[in-house]
């Protein structure tokens, strides 16, 4: 099976893309494990100094594959987990992580977007949670450690998409590239690696640490609610 995402090397930056372009870079099980297992050997990779994390195609990413859901428990077990780990490497990456938002990251899209240190857009890139409308609750924590209180609870309550400018604005991106978004994160990437290793992992270090400190128990809540919701039986589900 190709797989579901490519890695290049651009000197001591590492460049991930999604590659489902045709599913506008879904998070299905197969490829949320890849992107597991990807960051996961990143962060153990001294010659990387930063990440970029881009989609093929025309989005970043359209969130979980719910084509997917459903199932017998022993696939809802490998639903939650496949995701808890996707999102955890991604989010707990010890390099820096570059968003290279080049089109719609709505969803699970914008949740992961928001677990990279920093977030570049397209000038036609969108963002928000529109899942909302179908009784998913958004990832409130993963809006609440990036935007302010009052901007993660319109943004999640509302369920509306918005675009790179009101992104900029609200601080969900540092800046909307007027050109090709993957090449200027790139160059923001190699920037970030160029500076002395150690002073970039300990500053990311302290980051983390921030955001377990300050937001950890919203992150834990969101997972155990994530959880219960899809481990819960439901009447005609097999063992």
């Amino acid at each position: 099976m190709a797989s579901l995402l490519s890695i290049e090397r651009r000197e001591a930056v590492a460049l991930i893309t999604l590659q489902r372009p045709e599913k506008r870079n879904a998070l299905s099980i197969d490829l949320r494990v890849e992107l597991a297992e990807c960051f996961a050997g990143l962060g153990d990779d001294d010659t990387v100094g930063c990440v970029v994390l881009t989609g093929a195609g025309s989005a970043f990413c359209a969130g979980m594959d719910v084509t997917q859901f459903g199932g017998d428990a022993t696939h809802k077990r490998r639903l939650v987990e496949t995701s808890a780990a996707a999102f955890d490497a991604v989010g707990s990456c010890p390099r820096p992580v570059v968003a290279a938002v080049n089109g719609p990251a709505v969803a699970g899209g914008f949740a992961l977007a928001l677990l990279c240190d920093l977030r570049i857009a397209a000038a036609g890139a969108t963002f928000g949670f529109p899942e909302l409308r179908r009784g998913i609750p958004p990832s409130y924590a993963a809006a609440r450690a990036v935007l302010s209180a009052a901007a993660a609870a319109e943004i999640c309550l509302t369920g509306r998409v918005f675009g790179a400018e009101e992104a900029l604005r609200l601080g969900a991106v540092s800046e909307v590239a007027p050109r090709d978004v993957v090449e200027r994160a790139l160059e923001v990437a190699m920037a970030i690696a160029a500076a002395p290793r150690a002073a970039t992992l300990e500053t990311k270090r302290r980051a983390l640490l921030d955001r377990e400190r300050t937001f950890g128990p919203l992150f834990a809540e969101e997972e155990r609610v994530f959880r219960e919701a899809l481990l819960r039986p439901q009447r005609g589900d097999a063992a």
